[in-house]
């Protein structure tokens, strides 16, 4: 530690009045004079070596009983290594529009409220670090990695304002911190580079309104099983890069409402998570695709328009859905399109869906979901497969319809009768048996299992139409009755 009498003017000033707590204030007073970018060039006025800083930080000055010591500094120009690592601190540190000529290391340390507000910073490495209150970067320029590697903050983390810039990829590194307050990344918030939030624990939830992300080259933000009350990345919200979130925890809501998303090839990775409420109301469809394969939502709310030509749902489940479209959530054929976004065919999102519209008591619409997904099946299987598909959806639409078989047996009970009606059959046993009715033998021909009596008491000759037509009646009765039985059973096994 320097003597007393070794200190500069600005330094024994400082040294004065940390014991009171007191600001020392070495602003010059001016708009450019005051810009921390420009704090290279400030004079030795305003210089403040890191030695001396740290010496105070450390507690080198002893404050009189009864005082409240502080650390407080504003325009200041520090030079060296602040180094505070492992170092436990019992009050606030302060720098509001200061320059740092190194990066301070809060590496292990335990402080209280941290404040370097307003400055410019080569990085900041508080790895390890316990905080008894904010760490409060706002308005500050850090051009270097912000390390908050499991960290714990008691506190909040502001970032509002602030510009983060890392030439190695990560802007923000700070996969398990340990966040008891809220992370507020607000008002004009900047990162060049990625945010890294791996397995952190944000209790306060974390607020991006507004917050640019510029990461083209890698994810923009990578929150992998985080633990977080709240996501908001709205009102502007704009991300080059993925938003990355395979497995996190979001108890209450995550919410993209307004947000511009342009990862290239994925815009959102929330693989496996669960949320409460699920706002992907984004200001514009995503660049890229959205995987929710495995994840879980209380509500999925939802807009028109606004998913990207390739969404990964299988295994994504909810318990409801809601739109601002008002019945567009009810809307079956336009949620079916929405699954159809799902490359190649997969069964449980259509089975999801067909399970909300039940729940809801829109019997219609889960059926039509059901059909839907045969056939999607459909497409998928050998050709005879797909030649018996087809038959089965004109017959019957695969049980979901099976209405149809009807219409189908009323044409052709018309069509027997209008012709038979118009010959004269032959009669088996000559003055036996009921006389001929065209109508009641056009249905004894359909219907395959028991009688009417009248196909076992007439029959015709001569190869004319109402033979032929006789013969394609009674293929039709059997190809009706087992296109019933086949799609009523895959009905109600949901195959």
């Amino acid at each position: 530690m320097l003597p007393y009498e070794e200190m500069t003017p600005p330094e024994r000033e400082l040294w004065d009045a940390f014991p009171e707590g007191r600001q020392v204030d070495l602003r010059a007073g001016t708009v450019n004079g005051d810009d921390p970018g420009g704090g290279a060039d400030w004079g030795p006025e305003r210089t403040l070596r890191a030695a001396v800083v740290t010496a105070l930080a450390r507690g080198a000055h002893a404050a009189p009983p009864g005082a409240v010591t502080a650390l407080r500094v504003v325009g200041a120009r520090i030079t060296g290594r602040f180094d505070l690592a492992g170092a436990e601190i019992g009050h606030m540190l302060w720098f509001e529009d200061c320059w740092f000529e190194e990066s301070p290391s809060f590496y292990g340390a335990a402080t209280r409220t941290v404040g370097i507000v307003g400055s410019q910073v080569p990085g900041m490495d508080a790895t390890l670090a316990r905080i008894e209150g904010t760490l409060n970067l706002q308005r500050s320029v850090v051009q270097g990695r912000l390390a908050l590697m499991r960290a714990r903050i008691a506190g909040e983390l502001h970032l509002s304002e602030a510009m983060l810039s890392a030439s190695d990829g990560w802007a923000l590194f700070a996969g398990g911190l340990v966040m008891e307050g809220a992370v507020f990344c607000r008002r004009g918030f900047t990162a060049h580079g990625g945010i890294r939030l791996v397995g952190a624990h944000l209790l306060g939830g974390l607020f991006m309104e507004g917050a640019r992300l510029d990461n083209p080259d890698g994810p923009a933000l990578v929150a992998d099983n985080a633990v977080a009350s709240t996501l908001v990345f709205s009102k502007g919200f704009t991300a080059q890069g993925a938003i990355c979130l395979p497995g996190a925890q979001i108890s209450d809501q995550l919410t993209f409402e307004g947000a511009i998303l342009n990862g290239a090839d994925v815009a959102l990775d929330g693989s496996r998570m669960q949320a409460g409420d699920l706002y992907f109301t984004p200001a514009a469809p995503p660049a890229g695709s959205v995987d929710l394969r495995g994840a879980h939502v209380t509500v999925l709310h939802d807009g028109e328009d606004i998913w990207p030509g390739l969404v990964r749902l299988q295994g994504f489940s909810y318990a409801s859905i809601q739109s601002k479209d008002g019945l567009r959530g009810y809307d079956a054929i336009r949620r079916v399109e929405w699954i159809r976004r799902e490359p190649g065919y997969a069964p449980q999102p259509y089975e999801q869906l067909a399970t909300w519209y039940r729940q809801v008591g829109h019997e219609d619409d889960a059926r039509k979901v059901l059909l839907a997904k045969q056939r999607h099946r459909r497409s998928t299987l050998h050709p005879a497969g797909r030649v018996w598909g087809h038959l089965l959806d004109a017959l019957v639409g695969y049980g979901y319809r099976p209405w149809l078989a009807g219409v189908w047996i009323m044409a052709l009970t018309v069509l027997g009768t209008i012709v038979f009606s118009s010959q004269s059959p032959k009669q088996v046993q000559t003055d036996q048996g009921p006389p001929f009715n065209a109508l009641v033998y056009t249905l004894d021909l359909l219907i395959p299992i028991g009688g009417l009596g009248q196909r076992t008491a007439w029959y015709w000759t001569g190869g004319t139409i109402a033979q032929w037509l006789s013969y394609v009646l009674i293929a039709a009765g059997w190809l009706l009755t087992t296109a019933v039985v086949a799609g009523v059973t895959r009905s109600l096994n949901k195959s």
